[in-house]
């Protein structure tokens, strides 16, 4: 031991003024400790509480992201199904309309044709009419040159009944 006290002298080292160090040290560390490492300490703990919360906030942020973003892309998958349900019954409904005005146009050119076909016959039965007549008066004025004759009612009605019978054009 008195080689340690050799070297403590030696060093300068002296029992009272370490104690009262180590008693200095002590005071300073609690009053430290009570007035500004808690303080610190306290706010470094709530710093810590609001990063944990803020964390956790950014947790349920991309967690309700998430959540909004399925529920935003179900939409986009709804509105699309409704958009192509309403371009097929687009299709059809358009499909209906062209088969219905095509039918309304058929039905209309053979109304057109039909009226086509009955102005014909009944123009064709009014020249074949007067050509008959033309006709008759034809064969009265030969027939009354040939004859050499003036033919009266009776006899040019006669005629024209027999011609009009043998030419059936």
């Amino acid at each position: 031991m008195e080689v340690v006290q050799g070297i403590l002298e030696q060093f300068g080292f002296d029992w009272p003024k370490f104690i009262a160090q180590i008693i200095i040290v002590l005071v300073v560390y609690f009053i430290l400790a009570k007035f500004a490492f808690g303080p610190v300490l306290a706010m470094l703990e709530a710093r810590r509480k609001r990063i944990e919360e803020g964390e956790q906030n950014v947790k349920k942020i991309e967690a309700e992201l998430a959540k909004a973003e399925e529920k935003v892309q179900a939409m986009l998958d709804e509105a699309n199904k409704d958009a192509e349900r309403m371009i097929a019954e687009a299709r059809d409904s358009a499909e209906a309309v062209r088969g219905q005005k095509t039918q309304e146009a058929i039905k209309e050119a053979q109304a057109i044709i039909e009226k086509a076909r009955e102005a014909s016959r009944v123009e064709h039965e009014s020249a074949m009419s007067e050509l008959k007549k033309d006709f008759g008066r034809l064969v009265i004025d030969a027939t009354s040159k040939v004859t050499g004759k003036v033919l009266d009612d009776e006899d040019q009605t006669r005629i024209n009944q027999e011609t009009a019978g043998q030419v059936s054009l």
